[in-house]
């Protein structure tokens, strides 16, 4: 007697612990209807959500040109580019200095959102240097999502 009042019992406990039909078609409405809400308003600027990334990865850039300088005294010229934050320059004046393993994560200069190259001037016009993506429309100027994402504008 006793060992069917356990059985019971335990039956009982696993049948109550589970969720009703119910409670989970409630919790989907809900997902359903956050996902709804909330899905334009993130999926609705993905030309916003480049610019932002674009800057991103300007200020890294950015990072790793002020550290190959505090190494070597200058800047990469022009004519080595940026390729000179992941391979020693064999062009222009070499760096003294140059780290092991270069500059950049991924030991690669990385693309722009766009797939496009950024743009590198040493000596810059703005100021030691000058760093572009020329965004979507790949040419330089431009307006609204085509306008250009300098360094010297990056906060």
């Amino acid at each position: 007697m006793q060992r069917q009042t356990q059985k019971l019992r335990s039956v009982k406990t696993v049948a109550e612990s589970g969720f009703t039909l119910i409670e989970l078609l409630v919790v989907l409405v809900i997902i359903g209807i956050l996902a709804g809400y909330i899905g334009p308003k993130i999926m609705g600027h993905p030309e916003e959500a480049k610019r932002t990334k674009a800057t991103i990865q300007i200020q890294g850039i950015e990072t790793a040109l002020k550290m190959y300088k505090l190494d070597n005294g200058v800047y990469p010229s022009t004519e080595q580019g940026l390729q000179a934050l992941v391979e020693l320059p064999a062009a222009g004046t070499l760096p003294p200095k140059w780290r092991d393993g270069g500059y950049l994560e991924k030991n690669k200069v990385p693309l722009d959102p766009w797939k496009n190259e950024f743009i590198y001037l040493s000596p810059g016009i703005n100021g030691d240097f000058d760093l572009s993506s020329y965004a979507i429309d790949g040419e330089a100027g431009g307006e609204g999502d085509g306008e250009d994402i300098n360094n010297w504008e990056v906060e």
